[in-house]
């Protein structure tokens, strides 16, 4: 069991993440939830119940002591996942929906584009896509992918 501040966390015998309160109750299966996933992702995160109340809120993830950081960021891993794209292979068509063929930094993936909606520009120069199955891949920096891939995402923005 790990102290932080007025309440302590830990992972019970399921492996679920249980926030005991500073009156002793016991939640089971809190979640944390980044504020800001993308502009400042270690920055405001609360920890909120399974039924979305929030029962506690961490400032900065680096304020908490070494234990309940790692739950936390391990929590936090197992509930996000957003590839990274770094190449843009191909595009079946410029019209959508549309197949993509990407390269990311977990391998390569295809994701359908259902529309260019689907594409959120974030603060400047980041770009967010959906693809049809709810997945989302990030691009941190437009700029910074090759010629070619720059050429096809223009097409959609």
């Amino acid at each position: 069991m790990t102290e932080t501040h007025d309440y302590q966390l830990r992972r019970n015998c399921f492996g679920k993440l249980e926030f005991i309160g500073p009156d002793g109750e016991i939640h089971t299966g809190v979640v944390p939830v980044r504020a800001f996933p993308i502009s400042a992702p270690a920055d405001g995160i609360a920890l909120v119940d399974p039924y979305g109340h929030e029962l506690a809120w961490i400032n900065e993830l680096g304020d908490l002591r070494e234990e309940p950081r790692k739950l936390v960021e391990t929590e936090l891993a197992q509930r996000e996942f957003m590839p990274v794209i770094t190449r843009i292979v191909s595009v079946a068509s410029f019209a959508t929906p549309s197949t993509w063929q990407v390269e990311t930094d977990r391998g390569a993936a295809t994701l359908i584009l259902k529309g260019e909606e689907d594409i959120r520009r974030l603060t400047p120069p980041a770009l967010l896509i959906a693809d049809s199955h709810g997945i989302h891949f990030l691009i941190p920096d437009r700029s910074a992918l090759d010629q070619h891939s720059r050429r096809i995402l223009d097409r959609f923005l």
